[in-house]
């Protein structure tokens, strides 16, 4: 494979750890970046960290499932990565839960290797080709290469600052609680660290935002959270 291709940023959940090995040997790391997780909380933790092209999900996890996964992966976090289940429950009933929970795509075990990344490289090209920019007022981001547009300048956002980017634009012109962005950044409610965290957080993207367009689009809804607001034509003076 080419190794100018973009990789595929794929997070494998799955608590069988010769499975879980067998998958990263075979796949490789030339056409994929690989991340895993042994167990639900990992996962989510994960999940609230990072951005993946595709989630290959194990439904039997310790401690939290892989049907809440999909759940909180939809409802919480407000993603819409591609999510491939694979497991040994089988019957229609298990397939219908699956996919109404959002997922888009269901593996029964055992299955070989190769069709699981065929369906793997469909779902990227899929959301790759679904992916849509978010528009919140004149700002226009494109969760798929991280890239915030106004008035004609470009800035390309990274790690947290991204993810927080992308959270308020979701929810434009509403605020966003302090409690819900620690939840879908941290996996956690708020607390006192994830409240400090946070506003250096939202500090370091204010700074990004004024250095590159003049205005930080960042107001503070005092006690409550944050939201993105529009400059004022007396702010643009």
């Amino acid at each position: 494979m080419s190794s100018s291709w973009t990789k595929i940023k794929l997070l494998i959940v799955e608590d069988h750890k010769d499975l879980a090995e067998n998958l990263f040997e075979f796949l490789g790391e030339q056409r994929y970046e690989l991340d895993f997780a042994q167990n639900g909380l990992v996962a989510l933790h994960l999940l609230a960290k990072n951005n993946y092209d595709v989630i290959v999900l194990d439904l039997m996890l310790p401690a939290v499932d892989g049907y809440e996964i999909c759940q909180r992966v939809r409802c919480d976090l407000k993603s819409r990565t591609p999510i491939i289940m694979i497991t040994a429950l089988g019957t229609l009933s298990d397939k219908e839960k699956g996919f109404d929970l959002g997922a888009d795509d269901y593996l029964v075990k055992p299955f070989e290797l190769r069709e699981l990344q065929l369906r793997i490289d469909a779902l990227y090209r899929r959301g790759q080709s679904n992916q849509s920019v978010l528009v919140a007022g004149e700002l226009i981001f494109d969760p798929g290469t991280l890239r915030l547009e106004f008035n004609r300048r470009g800035v390309v956002l990274s790690g947290i600052s991204a993810h927080l980017l992308e959270i308020l634009a979701r929810a434009y012109p509403n605020f966003v609680s302090h409690e819900d962005i620690a939840e879908n950044i941290w996996g956690v409610r708020s607390s006192d660290i994830e409240s400090s965290a946070l506003r250096t957080h939202i500090y370091t993207l204010r700074r990004t935002l004024n250095s590159n367009f003049g205005h930080d689009f960042i107001k503070t809804v005092h006690g409550r959270g944050y939201r993105i607001e529009m400059p004022t034509i007396s702010d643009e003076i």
